[in-house]
């Protein structure tokens, strides 16, 4: 299979999971209409309104009960990982991340949040996948062993319509039973941990095996309990019997991965409620959903928004001041979706017919073609917002300006299409967010450019599906004609919705097709060419910072900002698109630079990746989603103060005078002089590699090629006129810093070479009135290792110590010391989670890569 045929195989397979989860959604929604043939919309409501008071309060408190035991989920996580965390925080991550998951399913909302919660926590990403694989260990052994109970107690009757060979589930029941139980004794006798292909699970102690079936089971207990309280008494099941139901549909929803479980709960839940007023237990299950669902996911919302502000005042805003950085209250991700819900309840509305006694209130003083506009313009409007909350999310200006005129829009049409108060009130605080986190959206460009992810696209899907769904159904009693598009009255509500229907579907076909025509900006994924390392010659001149000459360095892939006044140098190493160092060019530029490479990055399925950030940029990160890793810490020297003086520079100054007095000198060569060394220079760079038995690297560090060495000087070392040692000169702008890169001598030269090149050249940068010289990166120094740090640190700190053998970490920062230098911590700026040990593999891989 070649290349090309496995990259269109790979493509087709990502959607082939958004395709399936959809039509999992479509089937489910046309059973459950087939289920429910013989119910009015009227029936369902008037069922809903006849639910007592009562069991509203008891599902409410059994939810509250609920959504309490779930934080046991994340203790047992927290404890199976060793890393003890304060209560508040394990219970702030558990009610988010179940609220976001029950409403936009683990992969789009609990998983997420997860991730970015107990990473601000100071959780490392591995110990995350350990206490998300703690998660689900624990949810499954308590469906194992509470629907083992069940089924084998109470056993509740297959439907005949199923055609399966056992009446009843008391032999499924003694199966997951006996897997439960031996999942509880398996410490009994196996202690090794669990292998399979590269893979490994310690198995957990029996103490905390035992909490992980009580936390399970009463989870489930008691959901089951909080909707089981709301279904009519006409239902013929026990609650033994409904809790083996409600299992069967929970696991249904988690395998199916249909966000929120739309459609298939209900379609089971009314499929196995054994009774003939279906159109109850439908009301009922809309009940609950309002209260285990939404509500809960409202407050976690605002949790969600409160905790952001907390951690960018608490972590960044110090850092933020001093780079003059404002980080905004509400985030935009935030505001995204809420833009997002606004649009996905104006459809639903659409669907339903207005309240009479609102309708006929409005008919008093508005015409009926402003009503038949009003609810058009609606629909429209949410599916508007349905796009724009995807172009809200990566910040756009063009998005904030559509969403607010939308929002406003909206408020007026949710009033003039049927008095929908709670709609506008709604669309209100949406829009009062938006105006607030102004600064938040400063991107210039189209909303019909930003890469759409697989999971907004289902989003949207979903949203359609549901509100299609809907509308039929409640107008399942219509006879749909052609001159159904023609009719105009106050109680025609199925011409409105048809034609609503139609106009939102056409607008949405219409805004892809536009999004396909325009194409996506070709992504640039080959190294530079000559002409292009010319061009980015000019920027780094003016850049005060040394390092920004390493683009001038063949290999890389250079990505210009769209004034060609900017750029960001990358590698490619897997999926992990590595950016050396922060960007090149006017820090103004920065931040549109880094959508515009984190969008090509979304182009190509690929993470984007910061190496070697400095700690002054940190708020600029952070403030686009990244998660940030102590690499290690840069050496820098005061040029301006430094003075072989003193008894802690005896060792350099003894050095110095000792390699003067057997005739070596330094020598700076221009860079117009250069060309004419480099044959000399190349016999001493191939001894030095031969000796150290190495190859040349080509990322964080240059490598022998005289195009390169031509665009610097080089400090030469010689001794008696011949050439000895030498490195090429990286000048900063406006003399801030100078440093080398390609340093390299000949095998049999005097000890003590690099200390003389090194003092020569501070004492050159002195004269020449620069003020820094950047010795580089120590890795992994400067990493402190205490009882709370996370995993990284601890690692981090032990290799340092104890990995001399295969690096000289302690042994460079020691080196460097000498110098007396100013330390200052260094970062990888990485999106977090689950992806964070591959691209720590893709660093390393693409800077220890052969050239």
């Amino acid at each position: 299979m070649t290349i090309e045929t496995q990259e269109k195989l790979r493509r087709i397979g990502k959607w082939l999971g958004p395709i399936l989860v959809l039509g999992v959604l479509a089937g489910a929604l046309y059973l459950l209409h087939h289920e429910l043939h013989k119910y009015k919309y009227s029936d369902v409501k008037e069922s809903l309104s006849a639910i007592p008071v009562w069991k509203l309060a008891a599902c409410a408190g059994l939810t509250t009960l609920n959504y309490l035991i779930l934080i046991g989920y994340d203790l047992v996580g927290v404890r199976s990982i060793g890393h003890p965390l304060p209560l508040r925080r394990v219970a702030l991550a558990s009610f988010t991340g179940f609220a976001m998951s029950y409403n936009f399913g683990a992969l789009f909302g609990g998983t997420p949040v997860r991730i970015r919660l107990y990473s601000s926590f100071g959780m490392s990403a591995a110990e995350i996948v350990k206490m998300m694989v703690a998660i689900g260990t624990t949810f499954w052994v308590g469906v194992f062993a509470l629907a083992g109970v069940m089924f084998i107690v109470d056993p509740m009757p297959i439907p005949e319509a199923l055609h399966v060979a056992i009446s009843n589930v008391r032999p499924i029941g003694i199966v997951l039973l006996v897997l439960a139980i031996a999942y509880v004794c398996l410490p009994l006798v196996w202690k090794k941990p669990l292998r399979w292909g590269e893979h490994e699970v310690s198995i957990p102690a029996t103490p905390t095996l035992l909490m992980q079936l009580v936390v399970s089971a009463a989870d489930l207990a008691v959901a089951a309990g909080s909707l089981y309280v709301v279904l009519p008494k006409s239902m013929a099941l026990s609650y033994p019997q409904f809790l083996g139901v409600y299992l069967l549909a929970i696991v249904a929803v988690v395998f199916t991965h249909v966000p929120g479980g739309v459609g298939i709960l209900e379609l089971i839940i009314v499929t196995f409620a054994a009774t003939e007023s279906k159109q109850e237990v439908l009301a009922a299950l809309l009940a609950f959903r309002v209260i285990y669902y939404l509500i809960p996911l409202a407050l976690a919302f605002v949790c969600l928004l409160v905790h952001e502000v907390r951690l960018r005042s608490e972590q960044a805003q110090k850092i933020a001041r001093r780079a003059g950085i404002v980080l905004g209250g509400v985030t935009p991700t935030v505001v995204s979706l809420g833009t997002m819900l606004t649009g996905a309840v104006l459809l639903i509305s659409g669907s339903t017919p207005a309240l009479p006694d609102r309708l006929s209130v409005l008919r008093s003083f508005l015409s009926l073609p402003a009503i038949e506009v009003s609810h058009f313009m609606a629909s429209l409007i949410g599916g508007g917002l349905l796009i724009l909350g995807r172009g809200l999310q990566r910040r756009l200006d063009a998005a904030w300006w559509g969403a607010v005129i939308l929002l406003i829009a909206s408020m007026v049409f949710s009033l003039t299409k049927g008095l929908d108060f709670e709609e506008a009130i709604a669309a209100g605080l949406v829009l009062a967010a938006l105006i607030a986190s102004r600064k938040r959206f400063y991107r210039r460009g189209s909303i019909l450019h930003p890469a759409w992810t697989r999971g907004w696209i289902v989003m949207i899907g979903i949203t359609l599906l549901c509100s299609i769904w809907l509308g039929v159904f409640v107008h399942k009693h219509v006879d749909y004609r052609r001159e159904m598009w023609w009719q105009f009255a106050v109680d025609e509500h199925a011409p409105r919705l048809l034609r609503g229907t139609v106009g939102v579907t056409v607008l949405l076909l219409g805004f892809a097709s536009l999004h396909l025509i325009a194409g996506r900006a070709k992504v640039k994924v080959l190294p530079a060419l000559p002409a292009e390392i010319d061009e980015a010659a000019a920027i780094v001149a003016r850049s005060p910072r040394s390092s920004a000459n390493l683009a001038l360095l063949g290999g890389k892939i250079l990505l210009f900002n769209e004034a060609r006044t900017a750029l960001i140098m990358h590698g490619i190493q897997g999926r992990s698109w590595i950016s050396m160092g922060d960007p090149i060019g006017p820090d103004a530029e920065w931040s549109e630079l880094i959508w515009q490479f984190r969008e090509e990055c979304d182009q190509c399925d690929s993470w984007p990746v910061f190496y070697q950030v400095e700690a002054d940029n940190i708020p600029l990160y952070l403030d686009h989603g990244f998660s940030l890793l102590k690499l290690g810490e840069e050496a820098r020297i005061n040029a301006a103060k430094f003075s072989l003086d003193g008894g802690s520079r005896k060792g350099l100054r003894q050095n110095r005078n000792r390699l003067q007095k057997e005739g070596y000198a330094l020598e700076i060569v221009p860079r117009e002089s250069v060309p004419e060394l480099l044959p000399t220079l190349k016999s001493i760079s191939d001894a030095w590699l031969g000796e150290k038995q190495g190859s040349e690297k080509g990322f964080s560090l240059g490598y022998f090629e005289e195009a390169y060495l031509r665009r610097f000087p080089c400090a030469v070392v010689r001794k008696e006129g011949e050439m000895t040692a030498f490195a090429n000169l990286w000048l900063g702008a406006g003399n801030e810093e100078f440093s080398v890169d390609l340093m390299r001598h000949r095998p049999d030269s005097q000890r003590g070479i690099m200390d003389f090149l090194f003092v020569e050249l501070l004492l050159w940068g002195q004269s020449q009135g620069y003020q820094w010289f950047n010795m580089g990166m120590a890795p992994l120094s400067g990493i402190e290792a205490r009882q709370l740090s996370p995993l990284w640190n601890k690692f981090a700190s032990l290799l340092f110590k104890h990995g001399d053998q295969f690096y000289g970490f302690e042994g460079l920062r020691d080196y460097k010391d000498k110098f007396d230098p100013v330390w200052t911590p260094k970062y990888l700026a990485a999106r977090g989670g689950l992806a964070l040990p591959r691209i720590l593999a893709d660093v390393t891989a693409l800077i220890g890569r052969k050239r």
